[in-house]
């Protein structure tokens, strides 16, 4: 959702210039781009960590649970209960554990997934349509029952000023990517500079490395996600979330207060639904208006 990764993420610009302009060969505001493609930090993902540093309230950590056993429930079902040979498997049990979730929740979860306990069945759905201020939004839901779901998810576009859009009509502007948070301090390895990420992620499979602020950010292939967590583990850098995400080629630039506000609403009414599992939108808040509205 990230989710608001949390869910996220990770898919719009988050620099002060939306147009990114370039410094130099190579380089752009806050950008270090390794086969010379470019992806800033989501604005919705940025969102995300600043609702997490404010802190996790129960009601959200038991809405965090219940979404992320879903997703480990419907990996196991779609690839196997092995993490070792299911790719997507693994990489949602570790971000369940990282959320805290117990063990033997994940491994009931699983059994679910693999039929070897009853469980209900989920399918998949994703939704587009558009905030206030054009902003183009993804929805990604995990229900047992779609009409419900549709349904629900219309109101909520409507009832936040947004509207619901036809398949296809804005994820042109989106594109999964795996993507990894790396804090810049408190890793066994000391300060991580950006030349020191470089070296361990290129190699690895990375795309791009961002400077999101507190952390670098790293961009891969969603199936090199895996190999460069665990190099950028194995070098001593400290991870803070790892995952695949859509990232946005586009953004929309949102100046004031006010439609900055009114977007963010819509983004924490879908986060809120139950069957909601990750929200995507490529806005672009400057840091002194998100401060504000975080505050």
């Amino acid at each position: 959702m990230r989710s608001t990764s949390p869910s996220g993420s990770t898919p719009s610009a988050s620099y002060d210039d939306p147009c990114q302009l370039e410094l130099g060969a190579g380089r752009t505001r806050g950008t270090r781009s390794l086969p010379g493609r470019l992806r800033p930090m989501s604005g919705h993902s940025k969102w995300a960590t600043t609702k997490h540093r404010k802190g996790a309230l129960d009601k959200a950590r038991g809405k965090l649970f219940a979404k992320l056993i879903r997703q480990v429930e419907v990996a196991a079902r779609e690839g196997g209960g092995d993490p070792d040979i299911n790719p997507t498997l693994r990489t949602m049990f570790q971000k369940a554990r990282e959320s805290s979730v117990p063990l033997d929740t994940i491994e009931r979860a699983i059994k679910r997934g693999t039929g070897e306990l009853e469980g209900v069945r989920y399918e998949q759905v994703t939704y587009e349509g558009y905030a206030p201020s054009g902003v183009a939004v993804i929805v990604e839901c995990l229900t047992d029952n779609r009409n419900r779901t549709g349904a629900d998810i219309r109101s909520t576009f409507s009832k936040s000023g947004g509207s619901m859009a036809e398949p296809g009509a804005v994820s042109w502007q989106f594109e999964r990517k795996g993507v990894l948070l790396v804090s810049k301090t408190g890793a066994s390895a000391g300060e991580v500079t950006e030349d020191d990420l470089l070296l361990v992620a290129l190699d690895a499979g990375a795309e791009d490395i961002s400077d999101s602020g507190e952390q670098w950010q790293v961009t891969t292939p969603p199936s090199d996600l895996p190999a460069v967590r665990a190099a950028v583990d194995e070098a001593g850098m400290a991870v803070e979330s790892a995952e695949v995400t859509l990232v946005s080629s586009t953004s929309v630039p949102l100046e004031n207060e006010g439609d900055a506000k009114k977007v963010l609403q819509l983004i924490d009414n879908l986060e809120d639904y139950d069957d909601v599992q990750n929200v995507y939108a490529n806005f672009d808040i400057p840091d002194s208006i998100l401060a504000e509205l975080s505050a």
